[in-house]
């Protein structure tokens, strides 16, 4: 089966791009042949190939959706007209585009959800190619010895798409603005995650990986971030997906109760079914308290503390 491939590639990117409209389209069929031979003027007009099928196909890049942001419309080849000498045309080359593991596919037309990726590799044909269609060889009859016609080639199947990514991690990071998460990525992961001494300063979730499992450094929730305030509900999505909460509150902070109330609120107000989930309370920064801090079973961590850190790392697993 002759096919394309797109999205195989690993693209390097500095932010995650999580959701974007497309359309996505089969190949149409080749045009019947209308063709006679020399001798006779018997038709021998050929039919034409089918277009190519268009499959989906997951895998565990998760930066892959950049390559709509150039080229958000995409096509299996169509097929190639018919020939004379009864000849059919060939048949379309099938397109598989690459999507990363997390993403669901919504039709922008009936904003309904037809398909979620769930496991890498997972292959499907989501759009079928049109048949091609009869030259006119196919429409010889005992009246008619010379048939002037021949069928088009049928429209392959087409969708508009919003892909919409959330992230399938075992591990969310989340909590307030400036809390020391993307920090605390970086030392226990050797990601490259942004980090500053502001607000906001992760726009879009950052991935790493320790013992196996994946880590997403989820951008900072801020009260009403259930009703889109702050970066929104943008990013809440992505808990859905996570496994285990890492819950990081900042240990400088004067109300350990109300910043964790906050950040449980929200969740809740998004999807109380976020608040079953698994969660480990992490007090960060703690290198820059000198009183001894308790809060619930939160554990203490500061990434320069070694030990602190590998306390946490022997968690992840």
């Amino acid at each position: 089966m002759e096919q394309k491939v797109v999205g195989s590639s690993p693209i390097s990117h500095p932010m995650l791009l999580d959701k974007i409209d497309v359309t996505f389209k089969a190949g149409d069929g080749g045009n019947g042949k209308v063709s006679f031979k020399k001798i006779g003027r018997g038709p021998d007009g050929g039919n034409g190939g089918k277009g190519g099928d268009l499959y989906i196909k997951a895998s565990s890049d998760l930066t892959i959706l950049y390559q709509f942001s150039r080229q958000d419309y995409l096509t299996a080849e169509n097929g190639i007209p018919g020939w004379n000498n009864i000849k059919s045309g060939r048949k379309g080359k099938d397109l598989e585009i690459v999507l990363p593991v997390g993403t669901s596919l919504i039709n922008r037309d009936t904003d309904k959800e037809i398909l979620e990726l769930t496991e890498v590799g997972q292959k499907i044909k989501l759009l079928k190619g049109g048949d091609g269609g009869k030259g006119n060889y196919e429409f010889r009859s005992s009246r008619n010895t010379t048939p002037m016609k021949a069928q088009k080639g049928f429209p392959g199947e087409s969708l508009n798409l919003t892909l919409n990514l959330k992230l399938i991690a075992d591990y969310g990071l989340i909590g307030l603005p400036n809390t020391g998460k993307s920090s605390l990525l970086n030392e226990l992961t050797n990601s490259n995650a942004k980090i500053g001494n502001y607000a906001f300063t992760t726009l879009s979730p950052n991935l790493g990986v320790v013992n196996g499992q994946v880590i997403a450094d989820i951008p900072g929730l801020i009260e009403g971030a259930s009703i889109g305030k702050g970066l929104g509900i943008n990013f809440l999505k992505h808990i859905e997906k996570v496994k285990v909460l890492l819950h990081c509150i900042d240990a400088t902070s004067s109300d350990f109760g109300k910043n964790y109330k906050v950040v449980r609120n929200e969740l809740g107000k998004y999807n109380k079914e976020l608040l079953k989930k698994k969660e480990i309370i992490l007090l960060c920064k703690s290198d820059l308290v000198r009183r001894k801090i308790k809060f619930k079973n939160a554990i203490s961590v500061s990434i320069h503390d070694i030990d602190s850190i590998e306390k946490v790392k022997k968690l992840l697993n």
